[in-house]
């Protein structure tokens, strides 16, 4: 058996010698076969042992379309999804499981079921599995948006309730908002006879009005024309950047190589945003080490800057800088 074996690798590397020309004997051919299949039957073998192990210790999938091994889904995905998914719902019902690449999804287009999902039983599926575009966005997801259901997100989100969107804070803010109101349509008045982008003029009202609800601050004159129209770039560019599809992450293990550039682009974007953060920050620390500000209501930096040095008896109710930086992103 042993010499039938050796003339058949014999036969085998006079068809590829630049592989067996470095082999004194055919038997090294075999043990290396040999070795492979060992090794082969094994990895089989553990598969299949510890594959049936882990199946039989979750929860059945819900039914969906068949998927190529790695990639999954991806190629089959529609450019209308509503239209692709309501199509895979009349073949497998309201409930359908997708592979994109590594990453499980599960899509589900009843009414019933999305109020199950979003309402009974929202607590459940609070958490999500962010992109790597919102994570770099949001100083490691450090913003309500994206950081995970639980007690630290509780408080966040009742910081930014009270303290942003209660009924105290926008009445306060009824002025502010009439005032640069009052102030775009007297532009407009003035500019009578001109080009102008009322899309810009908005942008930058509602930009003053936010500015100025969350740490006191507005723009004006050249400032406001300036910097206002690149705030609004950034701002559609950040949002893009999160929508855009990123191979990286249905397929983790590329995020190292960033290979369609949306990493890169989203740490520009956030070193612009960060150099406004800082300069905010550095202001508002400097009037309160030189008490330049006086009384008056508190800004919502202010607040957040104030927690940032609180302690609470042993438990330390600090924010970091980032989780700062990142509800100003909200």
């Amino acid at each position: 058996m042993e010499n039938l074996l050796g003339k058949v690798s014999v036969l085998a590397c006079q068809g590829t010698s630049w592989y067996c020309n470095g082999l004194a004997e055919p038997t090294i051919v075999i043990r290396g076969a040999a070795t492979l299949l060992l090794a082969a039957a094994l990895a089989i073998a553990w598969w299949f042992w510890f594959g049936k192990k882990f199946t039989k210790s979750r929860a059945p999938l819900p039914p969906g379309p068949p998927c190529l091994p790695i990639i999954g889904n991806l190629p089959f995905l529609k450019p209308d999804l509503h239209q692709y998914f309501h199509k895979l719902s009349q073949i497998y019902g309201p409930i359908i499981k997708l592979q994109l690449g590594n990453k499980t999804c599960i899509v589900v287009s009843s009414a019933s079921v999305a109020k199950e999902v979003l309402k009974d039983h929202d607590a459940i599926f609070a958490n999500r599995d962010p992109p790597i575009a919102a994570l770099i966005g949001t100083y490691g997801g450090s913003s309500i948006s994206w950081r995970p259901h639980g007690p630290e997100w509780r408080k966040l989100r009742r910081l930014v309730v009270s303290e942003v969107m209660s009924k105290t804070s926008l009445d306060a803010s009824y002025a502010l908002c009439r005032r640069e109101v009052r102030g775009m349509v007297k532009y407009i008045h003035t500019e009578v006879g001109s080009p102008i982008n009322v899309g810009d003029q908005m942008f930058l009202t509602i930009l003053n009005v936010i500015l100025s609800m969350l740490w006191g601050g507005s723009l004006h004159g050249e400032e406001r024309s300036r910097v206002g129209i690149e705030f609004r770039q950034l701002v559609k560019e950040f949002l893009e950047l999160l929508g855009a599809p990123n191979i990286s992450d249905f397929f983790p293990f590329l995020t190292t190589f960033d290979l369609q550039g949306v990493q890169s682009k989203m740490h520009k974007v956030l070193m612009w945003f960060d150099k406004i953060f800082e300069s905010a920050i550095a202001d508002h620390q400097q009037a309160k080490e030189g008490k330049i500000k006086k009384e008056e209501s508190k800004d919502f930096l202010q607040l957040l800057l104030e927690l940032n040095q609180q302690q609470q008896g042993d438990y330390k109710s600090s924010l970091s800088m980032n989780q700062i930086k990142a509800l100003l992103m909200v």
